[in-house]
């Protein structure tokens, strides 16, 4: 499953995931290779034997088809090379951002697929790193098999805006000539419950241009949290004969995000936000959680009263930015990395990474109404000037590709951060009675201040991005222990009473919705090697501050 709706109608698609794919390892320390059937998508660690495998392994199916096709991956972890009849057709790095293999002039019959996948560690890698959550091996996300002709629609990115007599929405196509003469005929967009509009075309040979349309939508109803209205966007392209050759439909909600001084607005009304951090991890799925999975974790967050989650540390499964579209829920999405420091935002491929990173986010899940601010760069070097320019580099390159939302950064730098100038909303993790235990409203009161006074980030909107306290699941005390659930409660309750009544503060959000695996070299600072700060454990058990944020998030 790879979306929550049909994306084609012409197009001929077919997914290659929800079934049993060949896999092997590919041990480099002359260990015998394990072969086995393996359910894509999966972790392989999830797979007997096979848990704390680190390292490579291919997956491997045969298909029918001919002619022009298109082979896309929503998610391989952590770097994939693609290979068809045995030549290669594409490579990507990055776990979290879907990609792509065009194959033209395909012979008509069966072809073997071959899909080689690392997910080890290494001077090359400079996002994947060894770090406080797990980073998993396989084909994680859902992958397709499209059959296409001389010329197909790339993607579908709509921009709504506000005007005086309702709302007018810019669609900008992207359309993509395979063939080694000029493609002439003529595009076609229809938005649901609104006029399409329709153009000649003419692509020059083996090239992809951009067309920009724009339709007033005077009768449309707005997309937010309480009403979370969707409308469908449908593009068809046709021939020079009236053909019709290929057609995509997106999906996308009538809303505009906007900051104003201190407050971020959706629709011109503020926001307060009541949120979470949540990694995709499951100890039966790994980061290949299943979609009825993701819709408990959403039914858990709306009960606590959630009104938004951020999608730590990387970007998330289309499939549950459609369930966030649907449901309401905003989402803070932010690009691939944590932690890092100037040493290590020094390796050589540290910046084109994770620009490639903001791309493939950005030009994937544009059109998502829940998305409501773009992320990056979590607790790395931003009190550093090389670390700010590497932020100014990663901010721009969002404004140029999405000037209609805001943008920020969690830092960690206490009273030290050099970039709160470059973006449009400030935020800060923060853990006092964690890590420290000076008093919640004193520290939170301080460090405002300073950001008031003393940086760029005067004036702006203000996040806690992280907030919390850990406790390891059925660990019960009286005396209130640290790691113990009763610690957590009276922490969790001190920690919110302290940022919702904070004048100055946009919202929070709570690290974290759930336990979560962490990496190996974790285990000194990380009871059971998992981040316990979950207020359910990993099995989604909830713990004593569960009915602690629950009154907390409760409606005003």
């Amino acid at each position: 499953m790879l979306r929550m709706f049909k994306t084609h109608s012409i197009r001929k698609q077919t997914e290659l995931s929800s079934c049993l794919w060949d896999f092997s390892t590919m041990p480099e320390d002359g260990s015998e290779s394990v072969k086995m059937k393996a359910l894509v998508p999966g972790c392989w660690e999830t797979y007997p034997g096979l848990r704390g495998y680190r390292g490579k392994g291919c997956f491997e199916r045969s298909f029918y088809a001919s002619g022009n096709i298109r082979l896309e991956f929503k998610g391989v972890s952590h770097t994939a090379e693609v290979f068809l009849d045995g030549k290669k057709v594409a490579s990507h790095y990055n776990a979290y951002t879907p990609f792509s293999a065009v194959v033209t002039n395909l012979p008509a019959g069966n072809h073997r697929l071959k899909v080689c996948v690392d997910n080890g560690f290494g001077e090359n890698s400079a996002l994947h790193v060894e770090n406080d959550y797990q980073t998993y091996g396989g084909i994680t996300r859902g992958v397709a098999l499209e059959e296409l002709g001389e010329a197909y629609i790339r993607q579908i990115h709509v921009t709504p805006e506000k005007i005086s007599d309702g709302w007018k929405a810019l669609v900008k196509v992207s359309l993509h000539n395979l063939s080694d003469r000029i493609f002439e005929g003529r595009l076609i967009l229809a938005l649901e419950g609104s006029l399409g509009s329709s153009m000649h075309v003419s692509l020059a040979a083996k090239a992809e241009t951009e067309e920009t349309m724009e339709i007033v939508c005077p009768e449309v109803s707005e997309w937010n949290p309480m009403s979370p209205t969707l409308y469908f966007v449908s593009a068809v392209l046709e021939d020079r004969t009236g053909q019709q050759a290929d057609d995509l439909t997106d999906r996308f909600g009538f809303r505009e995000v906007a900051v104003n001084g201190k407050d971020i607005l959706l629709n011109g009304r503020k926001l307060r936000i009541k949120g979470f951090c949540r990694h995709e991890d499951h100890p039966q799925f790994g980061c290949s959680l299943p979609v009825d999975a993701m819709w408990q974790d959403l039914l858990l967050l709306k009960d606590l009263g959630a009104n938004s989650v951020r999608t730590s540390h990387y970007p998330n499964d289309e499939l549950f930015l459609d369930l966030c579209d649907e449901t309401g829920l905003l989402v803070w999405e932010e690009n691939h990395a944590r932690g890092l420091s100037e040493e290590a935002m020094r390796n050589p491929n540290f910046e084109r990474q994770c620009e490639d990173c903001i791309r493939e986010m950005i030009e994937s899940h544009y059109n998502h109404p829940s998305i409501y601010i773009w992320g990056i760069l979590n607790e790395c070097a931003s009190h550093t000037e090389y670390g700010k320019s590497c932020y100014e580099a990663q901010l721009s390159l969002i404004r140029r590709l999405d000037p209609s939302r805001p943008r920020s950064f969690a830092s960690c730098q206490f009273k030290s951060d050099l970039c709160f100038g470059l973006a449009e909303v400030t935020a800060y993790n923060i853990y006092p009675l964690w890590y420290h235990d000076t008093p919640v409203q004193e520290y939170l009161e301080d460090l405002y201040e300073w950001i008031q006074t003393c940086t760029e980030g005067a004036g702006k909107p203000f996040l806690i991005t992280e907030i919390g306290a850990g406790a390891i699941y059925g660990y019960r005390s009286p005396g209130r222990e640290k790691w113990s659930e009763e610690y957590q409660a009276w922490a969790l309750g001190e920690q919110l009473e302290a940022v919702l009544n904070h004048e100055g503060t946009s919202g929070v959000y709570i690290w974290q919705f759930s336990d979560c695996k962490v990496c190996g070299s974790w285990f000194g600072t990380r009871p059971r090697t998992m981040n316990n700060k979950g207020i359910v454990d990993e099995y989604r058990r909830p713990k004593l501050a569960y009915e602690i944020v629950r009154e907390r998030f409760a409606p005003e």
